[in-house]
């Protein structure tokens, strides 16, 4: 799979969940949404970051299992190459060897602090 933007990843439960709120519990939400927060500043941290985007998307055609993107806005992207035109496939996905996103992984993971009540 390919990425639009350097240090995009994915947050998502461990069990199949469909919908982002009526599926779970408010609690296991809060949960999820503590790890959410961990992974933003983890990715932050590591990349250069003019404004971290968190969003769910899916359909129920396709994709069912709920997750979140949590990605980085590189900094000196022009406005209106910014938000959902960001976001879009349009504009190419990086060239990045799996070595290169192997290393970027274990770049975030070590800025990843999230506490083991979560």
């Amino acid at each position: 799979m390919g990425q639009i933007m350097y240090g995009w990843s994915l947050v998502c439960p461990r069990e199949h969940r469909e919908h982002a709120v009526s599926d779970f519990t408010e609690a296991e939400y809060l949960d999820l949404q503590r790890l959410v927060y961990a992974v933003g500043k983890a990715i932050t941290k590591t990349v250069p970051t003019d404004r971290l985007y968190i969003l769910t998307l899916g359909s129920q055609q396709a994709n069912r299992h709920v997750h979140w993107h949590v990605t980085a806005l590189p900094q000196g992207v022009p406005y209106e190459e910014q938000e959902m035109k960001a976001l879009s496939h349009e504009n190419g996905l990086l060239e990045m060897s799996e070595e290169e996103k192997a290393g970027l992984a274990k770049r975030i993971a070590l800025n990843l602090e999230y506490g083991s009540s979560g």
